[in-house]
Protein backbone atom coordinates (compact mmCIF):
# COMPACT_ATOMS: atom_id res chain seq x y z
CA UNK A 1 0.00 0.00 0.00
CA UNK A 2 1.09 3.26 -1.03
CA UNK A 3 1.50 5.00 2.39
CA UNK A 4 1.73 9.05 0.99
CA UNK A 5 2.48 10.73 -2.51
CA UNK A 6 5.05 9.38 -4.11
CA UNK A 7 6.64 9.73 -7.86
CA UNK A 8 5.50 6.75 -10.07
CA UNK A 9 9.07 5.13 -10.87
CA UNK A 10 9.78 4.98 -7.07
CA UNK A 11 6.53 3.03 -6.29
CA UNK A 12 7.22 0.91 -9.21
CA UNK A 13 10.58 0.51 -8.39
CA UNK A 14 9.84 -0.69 -5.19
CA UNK A 15 6.37 -2.92 -6.02
CA UNK A 16 8.07 -4.32 -8.77
CA UNK A 17 11.82 -4.82 -7.51
CA UNK A 18 13.29 -3.30 -10.44
CA UNK A 19 15.94 -0.82 -11.60
CA UNK A 20 14.06 3.05 -11.38
CA UNK A 21 15.84 3.10 -14.70
CA UNK A 22 13.62 0.71 -16.42
CA UNK A 23 10.30 2.18 -15.44
CA UNK A 24 10.47 4.56 -18.33
CA UNK A 25 10.70 1.16 -20.58
CA UNK A 26 7.73 -0.28 -18.68
CA UNK A 27 5.56 3.24 -19.50
CA UNK A 28 6.49 3.77 -22.90
CA UNK A 29 5.65 0.09 -23.57
CA UNK A 30 2.22 1.20 -22.12
CA UNK A 31 2.24 -1.57 -19.73
CA UNK A 32 1.23 0.48 -16.71
CA UNK A 33 -2.19 2.23 -15.78
CA UNK A 34 -2.99 5.18 -13.06
CA UNK A 35 -6.70 4.88 -12.54
CA UNK A 36 -7.47 3.28 -15.74
CA UNK A 37 -5.25 5.71 -17.83
CA UNK A 38 -2.12 4.85 -19.00
CA UNK A 39 1.32 6.25 -17.61
CA UNK A 40 2.74 8.83 -19.70
CA UNK A 41 5.88 9.68 -17.66
CA UNK A 42 8.05 8.60 -14.41
CA UNK A 43 7.70 11.72 -12.32
CA UNK A 44 3.99 11.41 -12.50
CA UNK A 45 2.67 11.34 -8.99
CA UNK A 46 0.57 8.49 -6.87
CA UNK A 47 -0.51 8.25 -3.51
CA UNK A 48 -2.66 5.84 -1.69
CA UNK A 49 -5.92 6.27 -3.24
CA UNK A 50 -4.52 5.50 -6.83
CA UNK A 51 -5.04 2.57 -8.61
CA UNK A 52 -2.12 1.59 -10.01
CA UNK A 53 -1.59 -1.77 -12.11
CA UNK A 54 0.93 -3.25 -14.56
CA UNK A 55 0.42 -5.77 -17.74
CA UNK A 56 -3.26 -6.23 -16.04
CA UNK A 57 -2.19 -6.87 -12.34
CA UNK A 58 -3.44 -4.86 -9.67
CA UNK A 59 -0.44 -3.31 -7.38
CA UNK A 60 -2.45 -1.20 -5.42
CA UNK A 61 -5.84 -0.73 -5.15
CA UNK A 62 -7.19 0.74 -1.84
CA UNK A 63 -9.40 3.45 -4.02
CA UNK A 64 -10.89 6.02 -1.11
CA UNK A 65 -13.69 5.18 0.76
CA UNK A 66 -16.73 7.18 1.47
CA UNK A 67 -19.71 5.86 3.44
CA UNK A 68 -22.80 6.92 5.56
CA UNK A 69 -24.20 5.47 8.53
CA UNK A 70 -27.48 6.12 10.52
CA UNK A 71 -26.21 5.98 13.83
CA UNK A 72 -28.68 4.36 16.49
CA UNK A 73 -28.66 5.63 20.05
CA UNK A 74 -26.42 4.26 22.56
CA UNK A 75 -23.39 3.58 20.09
CA UNK A 76 -20.28 5.53 20.96
CA UNK A 77 -18.90 7.99 18.18
CA UNK A 78 -15.57 5.96 18.23
CA UNK A 79 -13.22 3.58 16.16
CA UNK A 80 -12.80 1.36 19.36
CA UNK A 81 -14.39 1.03 22.80
CA UNK A 82 -13.99 -1.64 25.57
CA UNK A 83 -17.56 -1.29 26.82
CA UNK A 84 -19.63 0.21 24.12
CA UNK A 85 -20.92 -0.97 20.94
CA UNK A 86 -18.74 1.78 18.08
CA UNK A 87 -19.80 2.75 14.87
CA UNK A 88 -17.20 0.92 13.26
CA UNK A 89 -18.67 -1.93 15.30
CA UNK A 90 -21.89 -1.88 13.02
CA UNK A 91 -20.10 -1.99 9.50
CA UNK A 92 -19.43 -5.68 8.16
CA UNK A 93 -16.03 -6.60 9.19
CA UNK A 94 -14.77 -6.77 5.59
CA UNK A 95 -15.58 -2.63 5.65
CA UNK A 96 -13.61 -1.90 8.59
CA UNK A 97 -10.24 -0.94 8.11
CA UNK A 98 -8.57 2.27 7.89
CA UNK A 99 -11.81 4.22 8.40
CA UNK A 100 -11.95 6.91 11.01
CA UNK A 101 -15.26 9.04 11.75
CA UNK A 102 -15.82 12.70 10.01
CA UNK A 103 -18.28 14.66 12.70
CA UNK A 104 -18.91 12.74 15.85
CA UNK A 105 -22.50 12.12 17.35
CA UNK A 106 -23.49 12.08 21.17
CA UNK A 107 -23.52 8.44 22.70
CA UNK A 108 -27.59 8.73 22.83
CA UNK A 109 -28.13 11.19 19.64
CA UNK A 110 -28.99 9.80 16.39
CA UNK A 111 -28.63 9.65 12.77
CA UNK A 112 -26.29 10.89 9.87
CA UNK A 113 -22.70 9.53 10.71
CA UNK A 114 -19.76 9.89 8.00
CA UNK A 115 -16.75 7.51 7.69
CA UNK A 116 -13.92 7.53 5.37
CA UNK A 117 -9.98 6.42 5.24
CA UNK A 118 -9.88 9.68 2.93
CA UNK A 119 -8.00 11.79 5.88
CA UNK A 120 -7.38 14.99 3.59
CA UNK A 121 -11.62 15.30 2.62
CA UNK A 122 -12.51 14.59 6.50
CA UNK A 123 -9.91 17.47 7.64
CA UNK A 124 -11.39 19.84 5.17
CA UNK A 125 -15.23 18.58 5.98
CA UNK A 126 -14.29 19.95 9.31
CA UNK A 127 -12.07 22.74 9.42
CA UNK A 128 -13.91 25.43 10.60
CA UNK A 129 -13.66 28.28 7.39
CA UNK A 130 -15.60 26.11 5.44
CA UNK A 131 -18.41 26.86 7.37
CA UNK A 132 -20.44 23.45 6.60
CA UNK A 133 -24.16 23.55 7.77
CA UNK A 134 -25.44 20.13 10.03
CA UNK A 135 -29.09 19.89 10.43
CA UNK A 136 -30.65 18.15 13.02
CA UNK A 137 -34.13 17.58 14.22
CA UNK A 138 -34.48 18.08 17.75
CA UNK A 139 -37.18 17.06 20.70
CA UNK A 140 -36.60 19.01 23.80
CA UNK A 141 -38.50 18.73 27.72
CA UNK A 142 -40.32 22.27 27.51
CA UNK A 143 -42.06 24.90 24.47
CA UNK A 144 -39.60 26.75 22.53
CA UNK A 145 -39.75 30.38 23.33
CA UNK A 146 -39.01 33.18 21.05
CA UNK A 147 -35.68 34.31 22.88
CA UNK A 148 -34.48 30.94 22.52
CA UNK A 149 -34.72 31.19 19.22
CA UNK A 150 -33.41 34.85 19.42
CA UNK A 151 -30.27 33.93 21.25
CA UNK A 152 -29.40 30.71 18.63
CA UNK A 153 -29.41 33.15 15.98
CA UNK A 154 -26.93 36.25 17.90
CA UNK A 155 -24.90 33.06 19.06
CA UNK A 156 -24.03 32.53 22.57
CA UNK A 157 -21.01 33.16 24.67
CA UNK A 158 -19.64 29.57 26.42
CA UNK A 159 -17.30 30.66 29.40
CA UNK A 160 -15.61 27.29 29.88
CA UNK A 161 -14.01 27.74 26.09
CA UNK A 162 -14.29 31.25 25.76
CA UNK A 163 -15.88 31.70 23.00
CA UNK A 164 -18.96 32.64 21.37
CA UNK A 165 -20.86 30.25 19.03
CA UNK A 166 -21.46 31.45 15.53
CA UNK A 167 -25.38 32.42 14.36
CA UNK A 168 -27.32 28.97 13.99
CA UNK A 169 -31.28 28.97 12.66
CA UNK A 170 -33.40 27.27 15.20
CA UNK A 171 -36.67 26.95 13.40
CA UNK A 172 -39.53 26.06 15.71
CA UNK A 173 -41.96 23.15 14.26
CA UNK A 174 -44.04 22.00 16.94
CA UNK A 175 -44.01 23.65 20.57
CA UNK A 176 -41.27 21.27 22.13
CA UNK A 177 -39.81 20.82 17.99
CA UNK A 178 -37.31 22.43 16.14
CA UNK A 179 -34.99 21.85 13.27
CA UNK A 180 -31.61 23.12 14.27
CA UNK A 181 -28.54 24.39 11.68
CA UNK A 182 -25.22 24.21 13.30
CA UNK A 183 -21.92 25.62 11.28
CA UNK A 184 -19.97 24.14 14.13
CA UNK A 185 -19.82 21.30 16.37
CA UNK A 186 -18.36 22.15 19.62
CA UNK A 187 -18.99 19.80 23.12
CA UNK A 188 -22.94 19.72 23.62
CA UNK A 189 -23.43 22.43 21.24
CA UNK A 190 -27.13 22.24 21.27
CA UNK A 191 -27.88 20.58 24.15
CA UNK A 192 -25.61 23.46 26.13
CA UNK A 193 -27.76 26.30 23.98
CA UNK A 194 -31.06 25.00 25.50
CA UNK A 195 -29.60 24.31 28.44
CA UNK A 196 -29.48 28.10 29.01
CA UNK A 197 -33.08 28.04 28.88
CA UNK A 198 -33.38 25.35 31.49
CA UNK A 199 -34.92 22.98 28.74
CA UNK A 200 -33.54 20.22 28.65
CA UNK A 201 -32.91 18.07 24.96
CA UNK A 202 -34.97 15.07 25.21
CA UNK A 203 -33.85 13.84 21.40
CA UNK A 204 -31.77 14.65 18.54
CA UNK A 205 -31.15 13.37 15.51
CA UNK A 206 -28.87 14.81 12.53
CA UNK A 207 -30.47 14.81 9.20
CA UNK A 208 -27.77 15.91 6.88
CA UNK A 209 -24.12 17.26 6.68
CA UNK A 210 -23.57 20.67 3.99
CA UNK A 211 -26.07 18.79 0.87
CA UNK A 212 -25.84 15.21 1.97
CA UNK A 213 -28.92 14.27 3.25
CA UNK A 214 -29.25 10.79 5.55
CA UNK A 215 -30.66 8.29 3.13
CA UNK A 216 -34.35 7.42 4.63
CA UNK A 217 -33.84 3.58 3.04
CA UNK A 218 -31.34 3.12 6.12
CA UNK A 219 -32.29 1.50 9.12
CA UNK A 220 -30.65 2.32 12.27
CA UNK A 221 -27.04 1.05 12.68
CA UNK A 222 -27.58 -0.02 8.76
CA UNK A 223 -24.90 2.02 6.27
CA UNK A 224 -24.22 2.26 2.91
CA UNK A 225 -20.92 3.72 0.49
CA UNK A 226 -21.42 7.20 -0.68
CA UNK A 227 -22.39 7.83 -4.98
CA UNK A 228 -19.89 9.73 -6.41
CA UNK A 229 -22.25 12.36 -6.97
CA UNK A 230 -22.75 12.84 -3.42
CA UNK A 231 -18.91 12.65 -2.54
CA UNK A 232 -18.49 15.38 -5.48
CA UNK A 233 -21.70 17.88 -4.68
CA UNK A 234 -20.46 18.06 -0.74
CA UNK A 235 -17.10 18.80 -2.22
CA UNK A 236 -18.43 21.47 -4.61
CA UNK A 237 -20.86 22.69 -2.60
CA UNK A 238 -18.60 23.49 0.44
CA UNK A 239 -15.70 24.51 -1.82
CA UNK A 240 -13.14 21.76 0.15
CA UNK A 241 -9.49 22.25 -0.63
CA UNK A 242 -8.67 18.53 -0.65
CA UNK A 243 -5.83 18.58 -2.61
Amino acid sequence: MISSRTRLDRYLSQALKINRRDVRLLIAQSRVEIDGVKASAIHQVVDRFSVVSFDGRYLSNLGARYIMLNKPKGVVSATRDERHTTVIDLLPASQRAGLHIVGRLDFNSTGLILLTNDGHWSRALTQPETKVPKTYRVSVKAPISDECIQAFSDGMHFPFEDVVTRPAILNRLAPTLAEVVLEEGRYHQIKRMFGRFENKVTQLHRESIGSLQLDSSLAEGQSRALYEEEVSALTRGCKLNVS
